[in-house]
């Protein structure tokens, strides 16, 4: 049987035939309550597949004591609103009862029907709020569809896409790699966002913006008292995922004593606070990110081996910009669009020499930079178009910092024949006799367009 989105299905579990009418016409006030009537408790529980959300429950029944009946609807399904109506105003069975989960306690007197309007009211007005809340949790959800967040349609970006299509149906832990700027917080919010665990709490902790005497307490809480200062208990970050997804960011920037601790609350599935005796089992899913190489860290002994495999589960390695071809031209259109409609501008678009331009750069900052060069030309631009001059490289780093990258030799030979090309306007000659090459490389190598 199914209800409509805005129906309540309502039990009376009631033996006395005139509270059954006052409290059935008092439900059926609402045109939405969808009332069942029963005498017994058994009949109720049997009944219970149908997924009531409310339960007035009367305490005195003949084939069963309310209290159990009460215990029973509870462990079915805890959600469901129980009140308890009772002929006898005894304080200690209602506080009782109460524990047990009812929502409410009304004696049966002059007071019944206001009582029960009152509560009935009450629990709608939660129902409707929590609803609301999963509302927005699902359009949260919808909001972080991958195809919505993340952008992108080359190769290595559809290799991206398949390995995260597999990291939201089981939990695997998630370990996602790539430079600085690659969007790696994006990725992980999307995997939460589209996994089983959605409801749950997305928890961020960067792990390198926090000093490492603090990051203890940060991740794993502490009681009152446990050091001068903790005035008051901390929930830790690691009890606030519960349920949910804690994506530790810079892992590889953990300090190597704390890494042993991390490893052990993998394992046990538990912490504890510090200053506390008792372990706090916890059900988080694990999503890290690193621009560092684990594995190379581990070799020089800044990371635990053991830790390292641990935290490997699903590899998600998120490609450099300058290695996504196109998708430099997708990123920057979603960009300028977003801008211009946040900052109430005109529709603005790039021109063939700015697309050029953009095409050309390296961009070392990858996406992050992206977004801000673009922002900063839809400021710069003067009328519908975004010019090559409108665009604005203004990267801190070197340009000997592409020695940092990871290319074959053929690459880097290719990247400083470029640059020293750049620097002399195209003199071939001069070039090779600065490189110390034959000039028949270099011709060969710009026939080849491998410059």
């Amino acid at each position: 049987m199914k209800q409509n989105k805005n129906s309540m299905r309502v039990f009376v579990v009631e033996d006395d035939p005139m509270y059954v009418r006052l409290v059935k016409y008092i439900m059926e006030l609402n045109p939405d309550h969808e009332v069942h009537v029963f005498s017994d408790g058994k009949s109720c529980l049997d009944n219970l597949h149908l997924n009531p959300t409310i339960i007035t429950l009367d305490y005195s029944l003949p084939d069963m004591d309310g209290g159990e009946v009460l215990k029973k609807i509870k462990r079915y399904n805890n959600e469901i609103g129980v009140i308890i109506l009772s002929g006898q105003q005894d304080i200690s069975t209602a506080v009782q009862l109460l524990k047990d989960g009812a929502y409410d306690y009304i004696t049966k007197d002059n007071e019944t029907r206001d009582r029960l309007l009152n509560t009935l009211n009450n629990i709608r007005n939660n129902l409707t709020l929590k609803n609301e809340v999963e509302e927005l949790k699902e359009a949260l959800g919808q909001k972080y569809e991958f195809s919505k967040t993340i952008i992108g349609e080359s190769k290595p970006m559809q290799k991206v896409f398949s390995l995260l299509n597999k990291a939201v149906k089981t939990n695997i832990t998630v370990s996602i790699t790539g430079e600085t700027g690659t969007g790696k917080e994006v990725v992980a919010k999307a995997i939460h966002y589209n996994s089983s665990r959605r409801k749950g709490k997305f928890v961020a902790v960067n792990v390198a913006a926090i000093p490492t005497e603090l990051l203890e307490s940060e991740l794993f809480g502490y009681e009152k008292g446990a050091f001068t200062g903790a005035n008051t208990r901390k929930i830790g970050q690691f009890e606030l995922a519960d349920k949910g997804t804690l994506f530790l960011d810079e892992i590889g920037e953990m300090d190597i004593n704390l890494q042993a601790k991390l490893l052990r609350a993998l394992q046990e599935q538990e912490i504890n606070r510090i200053g506390g005796t008792k372990p706090i089992k916890i059900d988080a899913r694990i999503i890290v990110a690193t621009h560092r190489n684990l594995a190379e860290e581990v070799n020089e002994g800044n990371f635990r081996e053991d830790l390292y495999y641990r935290l490997l589960g699903l590899p998600v390695v998120l490609p450099p910009l300058r290695e996504r071809g196109n998708d430099v031209l997708l990123l920057a259109n979603s960009f300028l669009n977003a801008f211009c409609k946040k900052n109430s501008l005109p529709d603005l678009s790039l021109n063939s020499e700015a697309r050029k331009k953009l095409l050309s750069y390296r961009f070392p900052g990858n996406v992050r930079e992206l977004k801000a060069i673009i922002e900063l030309a839809a400021v710069m631009a003067e009328g519908t178009k975004i010019e090559a001059e409108d665009i604005q490289f203004s990267s801190p780093r070197k340009e000997t910092a592409f020695l940092h990258e990871e290319m074959t030799l053929k690459e880097y030979t290719s990247r400083i024949i470029s640059h020293y090309l750049k620097k002399y306007d195209d003199n071939v000659l001069l070039v090779a006799d600065k490189l110390d090459i034959g000039k028949s490389t270099i011709y060969r190598m710009l026939k080849e367009e491998k410059i």
